[in-house]
């Protein structure tokens, strides 16, 4: 009796379509323009893992850069990246552009 209702379950998920086990990860953006990051404060969720696409308008590359967050990538001029990060503890992790370090700078905030 237990084989038979695990077989009529599976048909009806293999039908209806089996819901996800594992939920999409929390999306955020940064923007690069003038060589200034927005937003500069980025507030994420404590404790759970999320995708962080940079996006750069200037003309020219830029690196992303924390040593908070152990990354470092480059944005071609025009272009983007993404990075999973997380899950993080409660705190300030601070990034910076590596080739503008006195203008573009921000911090993700995970609370």
């Amino acid at each position: 009796m237990r084989s038979r209702l695990l077989s009529i379950a599976l048909a009806l998920s293999a039908v209806l379509g089996a819901p996800s086990l594992a939920a999409d990860p929390l999306q955020y953006t940064l923007t690069i323009k003038d060589h200034v990051f927005a937003p500069t404060d980025l507030e994420v969720p404590a404790g759970q893992k999320f995708e962080l696409r940079v996006v750069n308008q200037d003309k020219t590359a830029e690196e992303f850069e924390s040593k908070d967050l152990h990354r470092e990538k480059i944005i071609p001029g025009g272009g983007a990246i993404t990075l999973v990060l997380g899950p993080l503890r409660p705190g300030s992790y601070e990034f910076f552009g590596e080739f503008n370090p006195k203008t573009a700078r921000g911090k993700i905030i995970a609370r």
